[in-house]
């Protein structure tokens, strides 16, 4: 099997920030072509993403646009519409995260495109989904954790609500609608024809927060409250060591009595409290305790070698500082370094998923505004004169170290 099972599928990206970038950066890891569209400012994350040292190539910018081809086009004139319907004509899929409402202004929503392109592939990342009071709002990924109640599992918790520090949603539904464009276009393979996809944020993340603490009310009539008590029980979180931290989940029976044994204590393996998985969840919080008691007046190393001997589920608690360095991540190669045309060496991030063992390339680099504009809009069929045309009035840039046409 090939390790680019996309390869021929040409994908047109208009999408910025993360969500929709997450999206097609998966298509794209996958082998799809993906044609990422963007304004003469560019994507508001080239400089939300972080510093860089020309400040339009933050870090996550560059690890969510790899190998994506880059045009500049100015969609508020008629001119930049047409030219990226000639590009659109030539692709399977087209996914945007742009509002619909501005969508519809454009010209550019589903209903349109699909009538001039029955077998397009129209994927739309939305924050909320049609029919609801909360259709057509703006939403960040913050927004949607605290709408999907991601804010609220850390006040019960701990007491007061907080964002997860990490853009959580935005990841998950980008991958989400990735496989959402997956199946689309696979069941375009037996039906003839394209679909038009819709994403919400919110409703999918209240699902999957859902999933997992809906818990009692999942009955009807409902047997208690909703919550797992296992996961909100303060003291479900890494183990202080004497000289660091680890993260440890032992959840079988075995696994807690290997627990208990390389640790001297064998006969907590039969306390009532922690002899059976239903008996540690009714106990949770003692057992939580009483494991974070035994730990923290051991080493993390001799902690670690322990629990390894014994087949108990343990790793270090890294920072960001040590993931870098950790020796299983640099021994698999999840770090390389590429050439970039304006930021000089970036260390890259190369795709996770193994197909019959091999990961696919990296490829190259996050590119500047612009970098194929010229290129991308002569394969579209434009005539250079026209696109000279579009290039003098502004509504197309090529960036000035960009890709010359083949």
């Amino acid at each position: 099997m090939s390790n680019t099972p996309l390869r021929g599928i040409r994908v047109l990206d208009l999408t910025t920030v993360v969500v929709g970038p997450a999206c097609t950066q998966r298509l794209a890891d996958y082998g799809a072509e993906v044609i990422k569209v963007e304004m003469r400012g560019g994507d508001l994350l080239r400089s939300l993403g972080g510093r860089s040292p020309t400040g339009q190539h933050g870090g996550c910018y560059l690890h969510l646009n790899r190998k994506k081809r880059t045009v500049c086009l100015d969609l508020k004139a008629e001119a930049g519409r047409d030219a990226l319907l000639a590009i659109a004509a030539g692709c399977d899929v087209l996914v945007t995260n742009m509002r619909p409402e501005a969508l519809r202004r454009l010209g550019l929503d589903a209903a349109r495109l699909r009538a001039r392109l029955p077998r397009l592939v129209y994927c739309t990342i939305t924050g909320f989904g049609p029919g609801g009071p909360y259709e057509g709002k703006p939403a960040y990924d913050s927004v949607v954790q605290g709408a999907a109640g991601i804010g609220g599992l850390f006040e019960r918790r701990d007491g007061a609500p907080s964002y997860v520090p990490l853009l959580l949603c935005d990841h998950l539904v980008g991958e989400i609608a990735a496989g959402a464009v997956m199946s689309a276009l696979f069941e375009r393979e037996r039906a003839g024809e394209g679909s038009a996809i819709e994403v919400p944020m919110h409703e999918t993340m209240a699902a999957f927060v859902l999933a997992e603490h809906l818990g009692a009310q999942s009955f009807s009539p409902p047997i208690g409250a909703p919550g797992d008590v296992r996961l909100l029980d303060p003291n479900n979180r890494p183990m202080r060591t004497a000289d660091g931290w680890i993260s440890l989940t032992a959840n079988t029976d075995a696994q807690v009595r290997a627990f208990f044994t390389v640790l001297g204590r064998p006969d907590l393996a039969d306390d009532p409290r922690f002899v059976s998985v239903a008996s540690r969840v009714r106990h949770v919080r003692h057992w939580y305790a009483e494991r974070g008691r035994l730990v923290e007046e051991r080493r993390t190393a001799e902690l670690l070698e322990l629990f390894a001997a014994a087949d108990v589920p343990a790793m270090p608690c890294h920072s960001l500082e040590s993931l870098l360095e950790d020796p299983h991540l640099n021994a698999v190669g999840l770090f390389r370094d590429v050439e970039h045309p304006t930021e000089g060496r970036v260390r890259s991030l190369r795709p996770t998923v193994l197909h019959d063992g091999a990961p696919a390339e990296a490829g190259r680099a996050a590119s500047p505004v612009g970098y194929d504009t010229r290129a991308v809009l002569l394969e579209a069929g434009l005539p250079g004169e026209e696109i000279d045309r579009l290039m003098a009035c502004g509504t197309a840039h090529q960036h000035e170290g960009g890709v010359a046409p083949g």
